[in-house]
């Protein structure tokens, strides 16, 4: 009896003694069957690393219930814990999972313009003859005309000749190019206005002469963007459509 509890005691002592002793373990990465290169495997429980090589083979020391992690920057990092079943084998298969491809950043660059460089002296003159036909400076009566305001008559003139036919349209002068236009021209597409705004090709210049009319195309020209010129654009248009049906009627 007594030497049957001796065997099994040295039988349990040796297993143990076998299953803490380092033993190297090979293995190999893989990734959708191609071999992964330079991939760390680390020793999480002893501390040890190493690299796999060109065809995605790796060996280091383990024992018995060690934590394998294996990184590399464009895969899920991987865990393994290690199992006398794996030190047996002695060549084991290490699958990672490829990370989703992420989308680049977006810059969106300003585009600023040279300030208008207007003397005083024209200012005064502008002014002068502002007042000069201002009846409401004088009189103080009210001529119904609204201060920088949209010139209505101008776009209901282009209105006009926009659904005019074809014999009843004459050569125009071109109408000069303000900064507006010039910020228009080189920052926004002509896809823009067809595809998004959903304008006739013909309806591009009356639209944009609509967007030059109103004060607020100016403030755009001080600090102007891609974005802040398209916002503004999105909402010109619900008005330049709905005096368009107007005019229609």
């Amino acid at each position: 009896m007594k030497v049957k509890l001796l065997i099994t005691i040295s039988f349990f002592t040796y297993q143990i003694s076998i299953s803490q002793t380092e033993k190297l373990l090979h293995g190999k990465v893989m990734s959708n069957n191609n071999p992964l290169t330079k991939v760390e495997v680390i020793n999480k429980t002893a501390k040890t690393s190493t690299r796999t090589n060109n065809l995605g083979e790796f060996s280091i020391l383990v024992k018995s219930r060690d934590s394998l992690l294996f990184f590399s920057k464009d895969y899920f990092f991987t865990r393994l814990k290690i199992t006398p079943e794996n030190i047996d084998q002695n060549n084991i298969i290490v699958k990672m999972i490829v990370k989703p491809e992420e989308l680049k950043e977006v810059l969106v660059t300003t585009i600023k313009f040279d300030p208008v460089k207007i003397s005083q002296q024209d200012i005064d003159a502008t002014k002068l003859t502002k007042d000069a036909n201002s009846l409401q400076k004088y009189t103080g009566v009210y001529d119904g005309t609204i201060p920088n305001g949209i010139n209505f008559v101008r776009l209901g003139t282009g209105l006009a000749r926009l659904f005019q036919s074809d014999d009843d349209k004459a050569v125009k002068p071109k109408t000069p190019e303000t900064n507006f236009k010039k910020l228009v021209a080189t920052s926004i597409s002509d896809d823009f206005f067809t595809k998004n705004l959903k304008l006739k090709p013909e309806e591009k210049n009356l639209f944009i002469e609509f967007c030059d009319a109103d004060p607020n195309s100016k403030k755009l020209l001080e600090n102007s963007n891609i974005l802040t010129t398209m916002d503004f654009m999105y909402a010109k248009n619900e008005m330049f459509k709905k005096l368009k049906t107007e005019s229609k009627n």
